[in-house]
């Protein structure tokens, strides 16, 4: 069931044989590069959640690969693969071509790492033109949800 997104996600990895070995043997989580056959933006965990709650929308296509890091508390979305790419955000990090990225393999969680989708293999990747519309959009309503502070 999770082969072809182990095989297209290893495809990443320098080796993929060794990339699986760690994943089976090892602590189960890879270093594989970014900017080949994806970018990663990172966003803080409440933003993330959020986001990815307003993406599952029968009039939108089926999100991306997902992965959240439990103790960093952050959500990280799969996106095409741009060099030129430019996130701005507080709170936002975007991986691309020259970065490292940990993680898991698709059929399970490891360490803090943990698939909230998983890739299917086919290389779907998050529309970074949807993506960015869903992030102002939970932007927004965190900024009304946010606590008023005496100042």
């Amino acid at each position: 069931m999770w082969t072809q997104g182990v095989e297209w996600l290893a495809a990443a990895a320098p080796d993929p044989r060794a990339c699986k070995r760690e994943w089976d043997h090892g602590d189960g989580v890879a270093l594989l590069e970014a900017g080949r056959f994806w970018d990663l933006l990172s966003v803080p965990e409440r933003l993330g959640l959020l986001t990815l709650d307003l993406l599952w929308q029968p009039a939108l296509p089926v999100p991306g690969p997902t992965l959240v890091d439990t103790v960093a508390h952050r959500v990280g979305f799969f996106l095409p693969p741009d060099p030129s790419g430019r996130w701005i955000g507080s709170g936002l990090r975007y991986t691309t071509k020259g970065a490292w990225v940990a993680v898991p393999p698709p059929y399970r969680a490891a360490r803090s790492l943990e698939w909230l989708i998983p890739p299917d293999g086919t290389g779907a990747l998050h529309s970074p033109a949807t993506l960015e519309l869903a992030l102002r959009q939970a932007n927004g309503t965190l900024a009304v949800l946010a606590p008023a502070h005496d100042g």
